[in-house]
């Protein structure tokens, strides 16, 4: 199989997964373990993405398990990478849990992989010059590049029906944009009811004690229709948070102005201060684009920024309860540092 660059380059590789063409935007994972719950995040809908980790597979993947509504071990039911590429893919896994290969799950969910000999040189590669679009082509094949800047992706795997959990006290409507089971996971904890809606529906119509908006994939521009309910959603003060996508769409819908991050944050060690404090945290992460500091409205302020490369990663309202991060609190996988930003939520309601 080969790996075929946007800027030309040809790398080849050993299939494993489905064997057939694909093709998405290629990024890197620093992440040393959490594959299952990665390949499931629908935050990497529409990518290629490259584990600079060499033990990939190692321990195997753990059985489907329905638990409230939700899979037990994995973010979402399904695979949203188009294809990944490791150095090594392992078939002797070992695991308390493990049910399956990597290779047998990827085959299981139409998913591409590739072996390639050199993941340190493709990272270097896309950490110098940027993301770029690839594909993957077994022998005598070819597909056009697949640009993900142009797809409204949230539309692809936000939910399409109202799906209720919980009874717990409080009621929070939350905008699934390409939410991760563990958001609805932290909330259940929580003793809060959730009610998950889909990226386009009028939430402005529901009763809620608070409203939340999750992570999800692509270009925030494209979220044309949750932006404007969230600008009716400001002229009220019920509490409102977002993370992610959720906090791109919700400095959008202030005012600010996105921006396409050079190669992305993609990992589990992404450090984060608080703006005013000397408190740094190591997030979770996964997104190509940012917010921009300067195109933040003045009744808006920045709350957090990103300590390798002073990007913003949150904003709070000045005078009311909104605000939003744009790591993921919620982890699965990756440190928990962040978590109690879920009870300063809760605790707004």
């Amino acid at each position: 199989m080969q790996l075929v660059l946007e800027d030309g380059s040809i790398i080849e590789g050993k299939s494993f997964g489905a064997n057939k063409a694909t093709s998405g935007e290629l990024i890197f994972n620093t992440g040393m373990v959490g594959y299952p719950e990665t390949l499931t995040d629908p935050s990497y809908y529409g990518q290629v993405l490259v584990f600079t980790y060499p033990l990939i597979g190692n321990y195997g993947v753990p059985a489907s398990q329905i638990q409230d509504q939700m899979e037990v071990f994995f973010e979402s039911s399904k695979i949203h990478l188009k294809a990944i590429i490791v150095t090594k893919v392992t078939e002797r896994y070992s695991h308390w849990n493990a049910y399956e290969s990597l290779d047998k799950w990827l085959k299981k969910h139409d998913v591409v992989g590739i072996e390639i000999e050199d993941t340190r040189s493709l990272t270097k590669k896309l950490s110098s010059r940027g993301t770029q679009k690839c594909k993957l082509l077994p022998s005598n094949e070819d597909i056009p590049f697949y640009d993900l800047a142009k797809e409204n992706a949230v539309a692809k795997v936000s939910c399409q029906d109202v799906i209720a959990y919980g009874n717990g006290a409080k009621r929070i409507v939350l905008i699934d944009l390409g939410c991760k089971n563990n958001i609805i996971r932290s909330f259940l904890k929580r003793d809060v009811s959730v009610v998950r809606v889909p990226w386009n529906y009028d939430f402005t119509k529901e009763k809620y004690d608070g409203l939340f908006l999750s992570n999800g994939p692509g270009n925030p521009v494209l979220v044309t229709e949750t932006i404007q309910y969230l600008k009716e959603a400001y002229t009220h003060d019920k509490p409102i948070f977002g993370i992610c996508m959720g906090h791109q769409l919700m400095a959008l819908a202030a005012g600010a102005k996105a921006y396409k991050l050079k190669f992305g944050h993609h990992s589990q060690n992404q450090p984060c201060i608080q703006v005013g404090t000397k408190k740094n945290y190591i997030t979770s992460q996964n997104h190509n684009y940012a917010i921009d500091d300067t195109s933040i409205p003045m009744v808006w302020r920045p709350w957090f920024f990103n300590a390798n490369d002073g990007s913003n990663e949150g904003i709070q309202h000045a005078n009311k309860p909104f605000s939003s991060v744009q790591f993921h609190p919620e982890a699965s996988p990756g440190p928990v540092d962040a978590n109690f930003l879920f009870d300063h939520f809760v605790k707004q309601l």
